[in-house]
């Protein structure tokens, strides 16, 4: 029986190019998913979007002179290009500029303030003598109260990952200009988050399911106690406050971007012709609703969310899974945007093929703990494991097939033993894969599915078909099939992980259309089916890309 899978990924603030740590963290592994449950027959709503609101876009649109708006169109543009590249696979990648979402928004705005979630409340908000305004959140920094980090920001610490208020900041200062902010008394709305406390600690108690680091940061949130957030804030670009009196005040981009789950559902809904069509993600419990993010998201998406979910009611579903990955280091040091220590994802796709890349992301995922991504281990992974291993089994099976064979797939007999035993072995990798995946363990699952490709090259080497051949056709075709055969399950094992890839060797097997439509199956090409020429599925890389590479870093800049 199928199922309906509504997967959201983090928005990505649209004030700069992507980069891996990103691509790993939160954009790659909702693909791998989606992809794999839509090849299940299951239905899918992939969704997301350019985060437009943020102060990262009005920081980055005074550092150029420009408009926010422009900023935040650029890079929508770039991120677009970057999914069809990389083959990230959304049903829909919005913005949190469309009307539509500022409807949304401010509906939810407006009915938890009359159940009384969001109240008017007057604080004292950081203000610049120097710049002459209130400060935003990330316009202020200082040393965080908690761990003593000095690059905390006023909404977040990025070192231990507590929310902040810019009060409770260390030695504030402006981020602009450096001068120590005076603070003044404004009124702003607060999102009463503590009434949510007992309720959003039961259900998450019960998210057993739940990745380790996910579910104890969440608790540690609730049984320390959640405080009251102000959701306002002294800005002229974001979402309209839908109360009169606050038209120098802006919705704040932590409470609305969220929201963009279920206006970008909304929007979808809109534009498939079927204007309720959403009701079937967000209304049916029997949906499952996974949100893929970093780490540094937990909170905003296993409490800020629900909470907001459950004040708004109209019985829509809380997150069923929040698996959020931990970081990706580059060459051992923490990446660092601002000293250009990243590697940018176009700049990469520029120069080298999408899968390799999707391949060690997959295999090095963080998600239990922080990786590290090398150009070293690029290089060699790609070499070893894709062309020496994966795409040779390939290539030699094939090409001995072709050439041997008339061009296309030869008949078989009867299986022995072996040939027996090495299909059984593929049919329940494919299970385990299946299972693994199923469960958003996705490094896992690719290594699995590459411990099987490293099965069929010791049959292969075993069987011998170029030197069988030599006594009896037959015997030699018999292993060729089987191990076509295996070649099969590994093309749809791996086709969630390497999209690109599959669909060239679903070609080079003889099959028409696309990899995605045979289904989550193994089914082998039938004798006599007509092969092209073949290719080689992927690339040797030359070893002197790892130090023309790392020169790059901290020199390179995406933008």
């Amino acid at each position: 029986m199928s199922e309906r899978i509504f997967i959201c990924t983090a928005w990505p603030y649209a004030n700069g190019p992507l980069h891996l740590g990103q691509i790993a963290g939160a954009y790659l592994p909702p693909d791998i998913f989606a992809r794999y449950h839509r090849s299940k027959g299951n239905e899918v709503l992939m969704v997301s979007g350019s985060d437009q609101h943020g102060t990262p876009i009005t920081i980055k649109a005074e550092q150029e002179g420009k408009q926010p708006a422009e900023i935040a169109a650029r890079y929508h543009q770039q991120f677009l290009e970057s999914w069809q590249r990389l083959g990230i696979s959304y049903d829909l990648f919005t913005t949190t500029g469309t009307a539509n979402h500022a409807e949304v928004t401010q509906d939810i705005f407006l009915t938890l303030f009359k159940k009384g979630y969001i109240y008017r409340h007057t604080v004292s908000q950081p203000y610049c003598p120097q710049c002459h305004r209130f400060l935003p959140d990330r316009y202020i920094g200082g040393d965080c109260p908690f761990c003593n980090s000095p690059g905390a920001r006023g909404d977040q610490c990025e070192a231990c990952g507590k929310p902040l208020n810019p009060v409770e900041l260390v030695n504030p200062r402006c981020r602009l200009c450096g001068t120590t902010p005076v603070f003044k008394d404004s009124e702003h709305f607060f999102l009463k988050l503590s009434a949510f406390n007992d309720q959003l600690l039961d259900w998450i108690k019960k998210q057993t399911h739940w990745r380790p680091n996910v579910l104890n940061f969440s608790t540690r949130y609730l049984e320390d106690g959640l405080k009251d957030r102000a959701i306002t804030r002294d800005l002229n670009w974001g979402i309209e406050i839908p109360i009169e009196g606050y038209a120098d005040k802006r919705i704040y981009v932590w409470f609305e971007a969220v929201i963009g789950y279920l206006s970008a559902a909304i929007e979808w809904a809109k534009s498939s012709g079927n204007p309720e069509k959403w009701r079937d993600f967000w209304q049916d419990s029997k949906v499952k609703s996974y949100y893929f993010i970093g780490k540094d998201n937990i909170p905003f998406h296993t409490l800020i969310w629900p909470a907001i979910l459950l004040g708004y009611g109209h019985d829509l579903n809380l997150p069923y899974d929040v698996p959020a990955n931990e970081f990706l280091t580059i060459e051992g040091r923490k990446l660092s945007t601002s000293g250009n220590w990243a590697v940018w994802l176009l700049d990469y796709l520029d120069r080298y093929d999408p899968d390799p890349l999707r391949y060690l992301l997959s295999i090095n995922m963080p998600e239990t703990g922080d990786t590290d991504f090398s150009w070293r281990e690029f290089v060699r992974r790609n070499n070893d494991e894709l062309v020496a291993t994966y795409g040779n089994l390939v290539h030699r099976v094939l090409t001995f097939t072709y050439r041997n064979y008339d061009g296309a797939v030869p008949a078989v007999g009867e299986y022995d033993r072996q040939d027996r035993a090495l299909v059984k072995t593929a049919r329940e990798t494919m299970e385990t894969v299946d299972k693994l995946l199923y469960g958003c363990h996705f490094k896992q699952a690719i290594t699995e599915a590459m411990g099987l490709a490293h099965e069929a090259n010791r049959y292969l080497d075993d069987k011998a078909p170029w030197k069988a051949i030599k006594e009896n056709r037959s015997d030699a075709a018999k292993s060729l099939y089987v191990t076509m055969e295996i070649i099969c399950h590994l093309k749809t094992m791996l086709y969630p992980f390497l999209p690109f890839s599959s669909q060239k060797l679903h070609e080079l097997l003889g099959f028409e259309g696309k990899v995605e439509d045979q289904g989550w199956q193994a089914e082998p090409p039938p004798p006599g089916q007509k092969l092209p020429e073949p290719q080689p599925l992927f690339s040797k890389l030359d070893d002197s890309l790892v130090e023309e590479e790392t020169k790059r870093l901290g020199k390179a800049h995406g933008s």
